[in-house]
């Protein structure tokens, strides 16, 4: 059914997914709360080591927590910093929407200030090229001690996998394909409704398409993910999408919470990172 999320909620529904099925696991569920005790990055040239979701970072840029067209949210997690692309990336697209006429748009999790694994939440997001986007457009801009704990409206009707007509607007549509025309946007994931409805509108270009991607619990906020910078030789890229618009046989994504597979290894390169 339609509704909304708190921010609380969705730390308690995403907590579930590092319930550990072993002591191996519970071990390394503990292991992330390490990451997430550093207040600052560490000091360097930006470089990334691993791969989206085993890696870390260091020299992250923080992002100003306002800017032109969006504002940043959850400030309490400490979860805003990236490398500088993508906190470039941000500001652009902040500029493209508030060219476009609406936002703010507000700026969820990126990465903590040393990246590397969260103790909940997300299993990428570690190396400072992931960022939440929330589809929700109807706020102005807020203190920054309001935007804590803010309802993250539902789009997709859990029984249906119908989109909410009232939710999804011509704004949420044109703000994924803003967000998906930066060239170093490698994927967006969305709820599988989401993509089956930017497929069936007529757009002159459709090429963005392709970096669209259905994915579980994607239904209140998109996922942008950036592909390896050129100064980070130790960056792992993702595969590339399929080739095609990826519009072929979506099918609705599904919404039940299931054991989360053990962490993957950092490079023993982060072992220095987490030690200084």
């Amino acid at each position: 059914m339609h509704g909304s999320r708190s921010a609380a909620a969705v730390r308690f529904i995403r907590v579930a997914l590092c319930v550990p099925s072993a002591i191996a696991t519970l071990t390394a569920c503990i292991a992330h709360q390490d990451w997430s005790d550093f207040a600052e990055p560490l000091p360097g040239p930006p470089r990334i080591l691993g791969q989206h979701a085993a890696g870390c970072l260091i020299g992250a840029e923080p992002l100003a927590l306002e800017g032109i067209g969006y504002q940043a949210v959850e400030l309490q997690r400490n979860r805003h910093y990236g490398h500088p692309d993508l906190v470039d990336y941000i500001q652009a697209l902040g500029h493209r929407v508030d060219q476009a006429g609406f936002g703010p748009m507000l700026v969820g999790d990126m990465a903590q200030p040393r990246g590397g694994p969260m103790p909940y939440g997300h299993a990428s997001h570690q190396t400072g090229l992931d960022v939440d986007i929330w589809f929700r457009l109807d706020l102005p801009p807020l203190e920054r001690s309001e935007r804590k704990d803010i309802e993250q409206p539902i789009l997709v009707n859990a029984q249906t996998g119908e989109l909410d007509r009232a939710r999804w607007t011509d704004q949420q549509v044109e703000l994924v394909r803003l967000a998906a025309l930066d060239p170093r946007v490698t994927r967006i994931f969305v709820d599988g409704a989401i993509k089956r409805d930017l497929c069936e509108r007529q757009w002159k270009d459709r090429s963005w398409l392709q970096r669209i991607r259905p994915w579980p619990f994607h239904d209140e906020h998109f996922h942008v993910r950036l592909r390896c910078p050129a100064d980070s030789p130790d960056c792992v890229d993702q595969s590339p999408p399929p080739p095609g618009e990826g519009c072929e046989g979506i099918v609705p994504t599904p919404r039940t919470i299931t054991t989360a597979s053990p962490p993957r290894p950092l490079p023993a390169a982060c072992e220095t990172v987490l030690d200084q």
